[in-house]
Formats: structure tokens, C-alpha cells, sequence
């Protein structure tokens, strides 16, 4: 087991040029992650942006309810 960015056996240059696989060294001797899916993780900040269409679950779970969502619930809890 090492502690490395990376390893090549029996080879030099084919880590690199794997665009897929991650290239680079672990702490201050090298810079990172920056191929592939790993590099744009390692650059990018991610968030969530969520927008509700017309239709969305929440007029189910939150008041106040119109006619026809009173009526389905009162449907389900009154049998």
C-alpha cells in the first residue's frame, strides 16, 4: 500500500494520459485531482437548485388545502 496521487507500473507516461483516471499528488508535493470526473469535482462547487412546476407534491402535505385535496384526503382517512 502506498500513500500517492497515483501509480504506473511498468510505465511513465500512460497515467497521464488516461483522461479518466485522476492525475496528481496527495497533500502539498502535488496538486491534485484535476482529470476527468475527478477534476471537475475538485474545481467545482456543487449545489442544489430545485423549481417546482404547477403541479408539485406539497399542496398535498401543506395547508391550506383547496376543495379537491380536502376531498382526497377525507377520502383516505375516512373509510
Amino acid at each position: 500500500e502506498t500513500i500517492s496521487g497515483g501509480v504506473a507500473i511498468n510505465d511513465t507516461i500512460m497515467h497521464v494520459a488516461a483522461e479518466d483516471a485522476p492525475f496528481g499528488g496527495v497533500g502539498p508535493a502535488g496538486m491534485g485531482h484535476y482529470h476527468g470526473v475527478e477534476g471537475f469535482r475538485t474545481f467545482s462547487k456543487s449545489k442544489t437548485i430545485l423549481k417546482q412546476g404547477k403541479f408539485h407534491s406539497t399542496r398535498f402535505v401543506h395547508a391550506p388545502y383547496g376543495s379537491l385535496i380536502q376531498k382526497i384526503i377525507l377520502k383516505f382517512f375516512l373509510r
